[in-house]
């Protein structure tokens, strides 16, 4: 009995460990429970105070510009000098034509300009003879005038007859007609060439803007590059017959994307032009925080500019929430650093504290234009071509 007990009080729990176990546990659970409850209130808390100034869709992607690569005259294909995903710079060449015909008719428009413009310099000349001849025949009826004088002196004196006084009155006349023709030939001459130079005579201009038009047909059988990017939609291939304006395929700027996000219409409230806006790339993920800007919205819905608009004018009418557009202006600098593409998935979030700017885009506003100056030269490099073949020939 005394070992039974020694080992029972020895080896036993004492009496009421039991319970506090339980009542530790007891303490764990509410403290879960009040770690828990903060958690929500902070949540809540957070919700109403940060929250409220914040709208965010995952309805939103990357846009740019889809610029297309279009030939400007008719032709064979005999060379493309890029494809899909490759990288071009705008001004390189990406499709040639057959420059045959273009040639051609370059010489030949250079040709009949050479001509021209000697045929326009005998013109001058031309002008330069009928003066000298004007004066030559003012000259001339200066002479007889005087041997008229001369002869009716004698006439009175009985030293010549009448018939021969008579026959200087003819030579008098016959000067003045002869100079009159020749004032008349001389203004024709001058018509021709007044008030231009060589190179502005009309005819030398017509020749020229010949030589232009040619030189510039046989430039276009080079397609060039538009802007700078990356090359897809690639449909041209050699041998194929194309006509102006055929899409051959398109050059995508991916250093000029922006962010097209679609809001329910009960979150434009607040929406303004201006406000800072964080996007997140399913791409990258959480890593990469991409800093935007909201520079305008739609002009109406989504369905409101799709092919086939819903018409609510129905019995059967059930009430959708609309989307509009609103576009958002990344960092080109970000965008360099990390490459995004057309079409991904972005996750947009819209700092709204700032509500002091406009909904809509208010008139006088700047346009977000885009332009490329690749074909601007066309014209200067004809106009050197045309001047070397005036200078050659005058």
């Amino acid at each position: 009995m005394n070992a039974s007990a020694t080992d029972s009080g020895a080896g036993g729990k004492p009496p009421g460990d039991s319970g506090g176990g339980r009542g530790g546990a007891l303490r764990w659970r509410i403290a879960g429970s009040i770690l828990l409850a903060l958690a929500a209130l902070g949540i809540a808390v957070w919700w109403l105070v940060a929250g409220r100034y914040r709208e965010s869709t995952e309805d939103a992607y990357v846009d740019g510009n889809v610029v297309s690569v279009t030939a400007q005259v008719s032709g064979v294909i005999t060379a493309i000098n890029a494809d899909n995903t490759d990288y071009v710079t705008a001004g390189n060449p990406l499709v040639k034509l057959d420059d045959t015909d273009a040639k051609l008719a370059l010489a030949r428009a250079e040709a009949q300009l050479a001509k021209t413009v000697r045929q326009v310099r005998t013109q001058y000349a031309a002008v330069e003879q009928g003066r000298a001849n004007q004066q030559l025949r003012e000259i001339e009826l200066a002479r007889v005038k005087a041997d008229l004088a001369h002869r009716k002196e004698l006439v009175g004196s009985g030293a010549i007859s009448g018939e021969e006084a008579r026959h200087a009155e003819d030579a008098v006349r016959a000067s003045v007609a002869a100079l009159n023709a020749a004032n008349h030939q001389l203004a024709a001459s001058t018509a021709q060439v007044d008030h231009t130079t060589l190179a502005t005579h009309p005819d030398v201009l017509a020749a020229s803007s010949q030589v232009r038009d040619a030189y510039v047909a046989a430039y276009r059988t080079e397609v060039p590059a538009p802007v700078t990017g990356v090359v897809t939609k690639r449909s041209a291939q050699v041998g194929q017959k194309i006509s102006p304006g055929i899409s051959l395929m398109s050059v995508v700027p991916l250093d000029h994307l922006w962010v097209n996000a679609n809001f329910k219409e009960s979150q434009l409230r607040h929406i303004r032009i201006g406000q800072p806006v964080r996007l997140y790339a399913d791409v990258y993920g959480d890593d990469v925080v991409y800093q935007g800007t909201v520079i305008g919205q739609d002009a109406g819905t989504g369905s409101a500019f799709s092919l086939l608009p819903a018409q609510n004018a129905t019995g059967n009418w059930i009430k959708i929430v609309q989307r509009v557009p609103v576009r958002i202006a990344l960092d080109p600098q970000q965008v360099a650093k990390h490459p995004l593409q057309l079409g991904l998935s972005m996750k947009v979030v819209v700092e709204t504290q700032q509500r002091n700017g406009t909904r809509l885009v208010a008139p006088g506003s700047r346009a977000h234009g885009y332009q490329t100056d690749v074909f601007a030269g066309e014209l200067a490099r004809a106009d050197d071509v045309v001047q070397k073949i005036i200078q050659a020939n005058q």
